[in-house]
């Protein structure tokens, strides 16, 4: 393993596929093959050998940091003679459109919750946060959805003080992939977790800090632990053109499906129609509000073409 300082930031340590299998030492697979495939989000390729290598050490890791944080807030207790709510141990997944955060997520989420000390561990994917349609619409957005001025920032914000404060439960609306908006009136609780997974594309972003010295909170302010899921860019659409191959002749058939106009192109059709969605607003958002952010992740998960984990950056403490 080596030392490396990339563009002057904070050094990660870097970790070869194999030299980070090794750190899983004696952790118990709690996964059956038949979970993993429930894990699996579409054209990723997920298989136990990914979990055990990559997700298993990345557990680990991550229940050691909650352990440790833990006993942090029963000293700060003892020392202030306070009886203060117990805080979630936050974990951020961020990275591109089509690089697999949301088997990351729910495969951490999963692991994590058999650890021994079985802590109540919950997922948050951002989509909920994004404004309806409607309002993209009026706003001119619709373009830029999945953008940053996409997203109701006050009202995630809101969320994550409310989950931090350790209020309950704390609602977060839900997202439709199939309708591709926002569903009215519909919510998800979230009842003091332990751990909180939230998965998205902007998480880790920041913006320009106030002239005036106010404190203005970001998104990654609440995390305590952040991933960022990293791949080439051509390797990164044709992921997403493959993806949008197989929602064509899957999701999009059926008529409530938002992109149901797409289920009737040719192969050569879906193809040009998903390489220039991808140019035209994922490649964007990527260069200008994703890739950004990469460097202020703690742990750097690189991927190569095939799906696998080829590289893990952990940054030095």
């Amino acid at each position: 393993m080596e030392q490396r300082t990339e563009d002057g930031l904070a050094p990660y340590r870097i970790f070869t596929r194999a030299e980070w299998a090794k750190l899983r030492a004696d952790t118990p697979m709690t996964l059956t093959p038949a979970e993993v495939g429930e894990l699996r989000s579409l054209n990723d390729r997920l298989d136990m050998k990914e979990v055990e290598e990559i997700y298993l050490p990345l557990s680990r890791l991550l229940s050691l940091y909650v352990e440790a944080t833990q006993r942090l807030f029963r000293v700060q207790q003892r020392f202030l003679g306070t009886g203060d709510t117990k805080l979630p141990y936050i974990v951020g997944v961020a990275g591109s459109v089509a690089v697999g955060k949301s088997t990351t997520a729910r495969v951490l989420t999963a692991l994590l919750a058999r650890w021994p000390n079985t802590p109540r561990v919950d997922l948050l994917t951002t989509d909920g946060f994004l404004y309806p349609n409607a309002v993209l619409e009026r706003e001119g957005l619709m373009e830029r959805k999945g953008f940053p001025e996409s997203y109701d920032l006050p009202a995630l914000l809101r969320f994550l003080t409310d989950v931090k404060a350790g209020r309950r439960p704390v609602r977060a609306p839900v997202y439709s992939h199939l309708t591709y908006d926002v569903m009215p009136n519909e919510w998800v609780e979230f009842d003091r977790p332990d751990i909180l997974i939230v998965e998205g594309l902007n998480v880790l972003q920041t913006g320009r800090l106030p002239k005036d010295g106010k404190a203005i909170p970001y998104v990654s302010d609440f995390f305590d632990f952040s991933v960022y899921l990293d791949a080439g860019e051509e390797v990164l659409r044709q992921w997403y053109v493959d993806r949008f191959l197989t929602l064509r002749n899957t999701a999009f058939r059926n008529p409530k499906s938002y992109f149901h106009r797409y289920s009737k192109l040719s192969d050569d059709e879906a193809i040009a129609t998903a390489t220039a969605i991808w140019t035209r607003i994922n490649l964007v958002n990527l260069h200008e509000n994703i890739q950004p952010t990469r460097q202020r992740a703690d742990l750097i998960l690189t991927k190569g073409e095939s799906h696998m984990v080829e590289e893990v950056a952990l940054r030095r403490l």
